[in-house]
């Protein structure tokens, strides 16, 4: 999926929001239990309920990895109900050696068909570039995550460059990549750095984490961060999934989801993206 599909089917259905299936076995239903995949009939039933209010799905890669096997069966079975119109990301943080990167890059591109996964920067270019080689995929790059511990390096000023290593990082990317093929990571959390990174990337999108469970400011975040293609795909995990934990869970994540959607189509009409007769 390109750019201009990922920004019609914004317009269309009035939000970008991501919805992030990290899905704690831990967590699910006790109801489900018994069901010869919990998982995905956990994350079938939340995709039902959301998927008309919601651009994309992140599946978190290491939760469904930690069943070894059977997660990556669960895993498959939840890419391939997600509906064709959504954007789909595979948040595996992978970054390796050059013909590491390439396998990595295969495996979530064509075995597993994601739109888009998240990668890191720290090994350079080399570890980069096999994942832009992929027409009509997309890298997102960490760049400013939401965690506490992106204060240890991503905010460090470098002293040759007298800029905090993110904007390194997003500046050196944009030579890698472009607006269709590379996105960037930066977390709700960081509300104040929006306006100076949209003068780093005026036009890339960005994914942010950080709304809801981690308490980011979803009006901060539109007010600094939205460009003329909206520009932002804003994630909630938590907060929509684990929303209710009884037999209603789907509905209870539907009303979190619905929520967030209306807040969002108030935004994307005061922006002028979308005019007021259209909603």
């Amino acid at each position: 999926m390109n750019r201009e599909t990922l920004f019609q089917n914004i317009l269309s259905k009035q939000s970008f929001l991501c919805v992030g299936l990290d899905t704690d076995f831990n967590r699910i239903p006790t109801h489900l239990l018994d069901m010869d995949d919990p998982v995905f009939e956990f994350n079938k039933r939340i995709i039902d309920a959301t998927h008309d209010l919601c651009v994309a799905y992140k599946p978190n890669i290491a939760f469904y990895e930690a069943s070894g096997a059977k997660g990556w069966e669960s895993l498959r079975k939840t890419l391939e109900y997600i509906p064709e119109s959504q954007f789909t990301i595979a948040d595996a943080k992978r970054g390796d050696i050059g013909n590491t990167s390439r396998l990595y890059a295969k495996a979530f591109f064509e075995t597993l068909n994601f739109d888009a996964v998240t990668v890191a920067p720290y090994m350079g270019v080399d570890s980069v570039a096999p994942f832009l080689e992929f027409e009509n995929k997309t890298v997102i790059l960490l760049a400013l995550t939401s965690n506490k511990g992106s204060n240890d390096f991503q905010l460090e000023i470098q002293k040759e460059f007298e800029k905090p290593l993110y904007e390194k990082v997003m500046r050196k990317a944009q030579q890698w990549g472009n607006l269709d093929n590379l996105m960037f990571v930066v977390g709700a959390t960081h509300p104040e750095k929006f306006e100076e990174i949209r003068q780093i990337a005026p036009y890339n999108f960005l994914l942010v984490p950080g709304i809801g469970a981690q308490g980011g400011d979803l009006e901060r975040v539109a007010k600094y961060g939205m460009n003329d293609h909206c520009g932002l795909i804003v994630n909630s995990s938590r907060g929509i999934i684990f929303a209710g934990e009884g037999e209603d869970f789907a509905e209870k994540a539907r009303a979190a989801a619905l929520s967030i959607q209306r807040q969002m189509a108030q935004i994307l009409v005061s922006s002028n993206l979308i005019k007021v007769h259209q909603v």
